[in-house]
């Protein structure tokens, strides 16, 4: 008798997250990791409009540069969260690597820094980490991050691999100008962001440890953006969505699912994490308050919706 295998359970397609506070200490070090990662691609490859060519990609394994131009060749660095090692492969068959594990920004720091020289590749960055408030070291010094506890990073980016299917085929729907689904390494959260094509007011700056310039560049036209991160503020991981500028009586829109809600503090919609993990429909649950957030956006600021959005295209 042939037994049909059975797909996994909603639950553990959308893994169940520990509380933040549990692998705090390990964020925090991978997030600073992710910095330094991303300063090397910021270094090296061209820049897009927005930052966008300094974000990570969520992958199949983790998370990647994708292609760095350097000189003639190309480069690409990979977190693989599933293995837990650190690639670095160039587009000449080279490679190197070294295990993710308890250790020091300042001793991950050097070890792919040494990687890149070895490999040819010479890359100065801005040792000092950015978008955090409090004052902190420049990675080359910081021996205080070294935590690294690999379930909790593994069921972080199985997290990602769902949001990151389901905001593709949010993404999917718009044909107007929208940014991909790339993960920010500055805020340590993966998003997607829509435009009317019409410029903004200039953004007040103001963010720690971030010049002013980035984010009046960042937020120069008018948007609607969704996102997805641990939850540093709020305890839980959650959905996000916000835009910029920010309707009249747009946080008093009414916004599905139940669970969803307007935070002051962000000035954001919120969607916990868990009530999306444990929902009937998981993808139908998150595409709806991608839909409804988008739309409070989008009708209250007078957007030409009819020339920027494409077919629903089904999760």
């Amino acid at each position: 008798m042939t037994t049909t295998p059975q797909p996994p359970a909603r639950t553990d397609v959308w893994p169940e997250l520990p509380p933040l506070d549990d692998w705090q200490d390990t964020f925090e070090t991978v997030h600073l990791w992710t910095q330094i990662v991303g300063k090397i691609r910021l270094e090296h490859a061209p820049w897009i409009n927005h930052s966008w060519g300094s974000a990570l990609y969520v992958t199949t394994r983790g998370l990647t540069t994708s292609p760095i131009p350097y000189e003639k060749q190309t480069f690409a660095i990979d977190l693989d969260f599933t293995e837990h090692a650190l690639r670095i492969s160039t587009s000449t068959g080279e490679e190197r690597a070294f295990d993710l594990a308890p250790m020091s920004v300042a001793t991950f720091y050097r070890r792919i820094m040494d990687a890149l020289s070895d490999l040819g590749i010479e890359v100065e960055i801005y040792p000092k980490p950015v978008e955090i408030p409090d004052p902190i070291q420049p990675f080359p010094e910081d021996e205080t991050h070294a935590s690294y506890d690999a379930e909790a990073v593994h069921r972080f980016w199985r997290a990602l691999v769902q949001a990151d299917r389901v905001f593709t085929a949010f993404r999917a729907r718009f044909t107007g100008k929208v940014s991909p689904v790339h993960f920010f390494w500055g805020a340590f959260d993966l998003a997607v962001t829509r435009f009317s094509g019409r410029d903004a007011p200039r953004h007040p700056g103001g963010v720690p440890n971030c010049a002013d310039w980035v984010m009046e560049e960042a937020y120069s036209k008018e948007l609607s953006s969704a996102g997805f991160w641990p939850g540093t503020g709020l305890g839980e991981a959650a959905f996000y969505s916000y835009a910029y500028p920010e309707p009249d009586s747009y946080r008093e829109r009414e916004i599905e699912p139940e669970a969803a809600y307007y935070l002051d503090d962000m000035g954001e919609f919120v969607l916990p994490y868990e009530a999306v993990r444990t929902a009937e429909d998981p993808d139908a649950t998150l595409l709806e308050f991608l839909q409804t957030t988008y739309e409070a956006a989008a009708d209250l600021a007078d957007w030409e919706r009819d020339a920027l959005e494409g077919e629903a295209t089904p999760a």
